[in-house]
């Protein structure tokens, strides 16, 4: 009988592992295996090699990491903890098992100042801690295990997990106005459609290693995401712009962090749904 391949995702409970857990269902070619931070935590070495010795696993989908922003400029230990020291241990297990590790990044890798679209080439340069051991993650990653695929991706929302898209609903019901930054500008990317497309890069057996960006198809600022959102909710909230001087926090962020998706569209013939059908999608799903 021919081995059933055996998916392992890591940071099970957030808001990108349980859009996996959504699809799962829809794959029974394939074994998930869902590991939750309660369960192994990705910085406990010991652990989740002994796991790995446990199980044939076939392709590692790493969920886990420290998204806290503003926290990681002074929890910094924690930071590198889980997106840099975690995540190189992660590869270089996976290399010892022969399974495919996927590993996703961040927009905020770049500084911001760009004009167009970032490449997977363009030179990296973080504006914030965050991003700086996202960017370490990645080189890591690449040092231990030259099969890696690191997914750059931006702005992620959910009907799962804490996101934009949730807390903009929330003060939206409560509040009369809101006021949100309009001189940040990047694209959003839907959980359940990243998801999606890493299901399509695992089917194709492609050994296509290395670097690629994911994000819904458009660029708008903050104001607008949120404008949208008042619109599909259909909601009487007052959404006011703001410069990100009148908004402070202790992380900077990229003025401007938009991906270009070609690189990953070609490599894997996938289809990006356009930003606004993907949030519509993800709102009906929350509120039904």
């Amino acid at each position: 009988m021919e081995h059933q391949k055996k998916i392992l995702v890591t940071g099970a409970n957030g808001q990108l592992g349980m859009e996996f857990r959504q699809l799962a269902p829809l794959f029974p070619e394939y074994l998930f295996l869902f590991l939750s931070k309660a369960e192994i935590a990705i910085d406990d070495d010991d652990k989740l090699r002994a796991f790995f010795e446990k199980n044939i696993i076939d392709v590692c989908i790493n969920c886990a990491a420290y998204t806290a922003v503003d926290k990681s400029e002074t929890d910094k230990e924690q930071a590198i903890a889980i997106n840099v020291t975690a995540v190189a241990n992660m590869a270089a297990i996976c290399k010892q098992y022969s399974a495919r590790f996927i590993h996703f990044s961040t927009d905020y890798v770049f500084n911001g100042n760009a004009e167009k679209p970032y490449r997977e080439s363009d030179v990296t340069d973080p504006v914030n801690f965050y991003g700086q051991t996202k960017l370490e993650g990645e080189q890591a990653a690449i040092k231990n295990n030259e099969d890696v695929i690191i997914i750059r991706t931006s702005w992620v929302y959910s009907r799962f997990g804490k996101n934009f898209v949730k807390t903009m609903m929330r003060l939206m019901a409560e509040k009369d106005s809101i006021g949100v930054v309009t001189d940040q500008r990047g694209c959003p990317t839907y959980a359940a459609d990243l998801a999606e497309a890493v299901m399509q890069v695992i089917k194709s057996n492609s050994d296509a290693a290395g670097i690629y960006h994911y994000c819904n198809e458009g660029i708008i600022s903050w104001f607008e995401f949120a404008t949208a959102i008042k619109e599909i909710m259909g909601s009487s909230c007052t959404v006011h712009p703001l410069a990100t001087s009148d908004y402070p926090t202790p992380a900077k962020r990229p003025a401007y962090s938009a991906l270009d998706t070609r690189k990953i569209k070609e490599t894997w013939q996938i289809a990006i749904p356009g930003w606004r059908t993907s949030l519509e999608s993800c709102i009906k799903e929350y509120i039904n």
